[in-house]
């Protein structure tokens, strides 16, 4: 069976990196908010080219903080409204609700699968004071239209930048174009932990001061307490293990790219589409995604016939049980409900080589 991902061929690649960083940690004797967190935030800000990384618990909670931090800086409230793509992972919605805003649902672009510019100002409202942008799949989603209106309407611009470690855009590395960004280092990610991890990234000094205290308790000093925060924190083993990674993120990153190009090239089949890459640099490919209308046909031929493959994502969050108080209803958002039902995500991971990449085109 060829995986849908390999993690155990993939962090073999850094074996004994990976070893000596973690018995690092463990002879050290100190494994929360240590030197390993300070490195991997310093290293991780320079990557992405801002001025603050703060490592995180895990992605959801990125984004949790930063809207808990403007709340908490006053420039929202609750019952603001934030809007975000109808056809994201639940986490970037979960964000939004957990501080008490409303999510307010915009549909992709049917052919990059993000957020569509064109339909953003219609879902603008007294109320709202923020887009989260998903850069879905590792395609960045921010374009000059979406920069504009923010500025037209006085809104902050949150990144989910969960899959999108190193995609650019103007020369600007996805996690620094926006007002504020949160990664995920989920173990599948393009830069993994082993473990849960994530992080914020930000140039706003404020922003980053408060979310600092809100990750550790809501204190800056231990046992005075200033806001009602939250425990936060990425510890030591994995930061030293993203450490250690992160050096070879660039690299990963073009092989990622020469094996979607593969696909790209070899698939060819009249019921498969094909994801559209707007401009190269601006992918990174955490996930391989076509469609057909005949998914579930193809998925069982796949498995029967030893490529594992997976859906991303089957149900859009408006139509999620968690949202049925929202009041929305199928046939609300046909784009992302259509997309829900004909995505399919192929295998792609750093060190498959082109036999194993033949196999899977070849049975498509």
């Amino acid at each position: 069976m060829i995986k849908f991902l390999d993690l155990q061929k993939i962090n073999a690649q850094y074996e004994q990196e990976l070893k000596e960083a973690a018995n690092r940690v463990i002879d050290s004797g100190w494994y929360l908010m240590g030197k390993e967190l300070e490195t991997f935030e310093q290293n991780y800000a320079n990557f992405c080219g801002v001025k603050y990384a703060l490592g995180v618990a895990n992605g959801l909670d990125a984004l949790r903080l930063i809207f808990k931090a403007y709340i908490e800086l006053g420039g929202m409230q609750k019952g603001d409204e934030v809007i975000v793509p109808a056809n994201t992972y639940i986490a970037s919605v979960l964000a939004i609700s957990d501080n008490d805003l409303i999510p307010v649902f915009v549909e992709p672009n049917n052919k990059t699968y993000n957020l569509d510019s064109s339909k953003l100002e219609a879902a603008i409202t007294s109320k709202t004071k923020a887009i989260l942008t998903v850069h879905l799949y590792g395609q960045n989603s921010i374009d000059q239209q979406m920069l504009d209106i923010c500025a037209k309407h006085n809104l902050k611009l949150v990144e989910d930048s969960a899959q999108s470690h190193g995609a650019l855009w103007n020369r600007k590395v996805s996690g620094s174009i926006g007002d504020a960004a949160g990664h995920s280092f989920y173990p599948g990610k393009n830069l993994g932990a082993l473990g849960d991890a994530g992080a914020v990234t930000t140039n706003d000094e404020p922003l980053a001061k408060t979310i600092t205290a809100l990750r550790n308790y809501g204190s800056h000093k231990k046992y005075e307490n200033i806001y009602q925060g939250l425990n936060s924190r990425l510890d030591e083993i994995q930061a030293a293990f993203l450490n250690v990674k992160l050096k070879y993120i660039k690299k990963d990153i073009l092989e990622r790219r020469c094996m979607a190009n593969y696909y790209l090239e070899h698939i060819k089949n009249p019921a498969i589409i094909l994801p559209e890459v707007l401009n190269e640099e601006g992918h990174v490919w955490h996930l391989f995604v076509i469609r057909t209308s005949k998914r579930d046909i193809l998925q069982k031929y796949m498995n029967d016939n030893g490529v594992q493959t997976l859906i991303h994502y089957p149900i859009p969050p408006h139509l999620q049980k968690a949202y049925r108080h929202l009041g929305y209803k199928a046939g609300d958002f046909p784009i992302a409900e259509e997309l829900a039902k004909t995505l399919i995500s192929l295998p792609l991971w750093v060190g498959m080589d082109e036999k194993t990449l033949k196999v899977v085109t070849d049975k498509i």
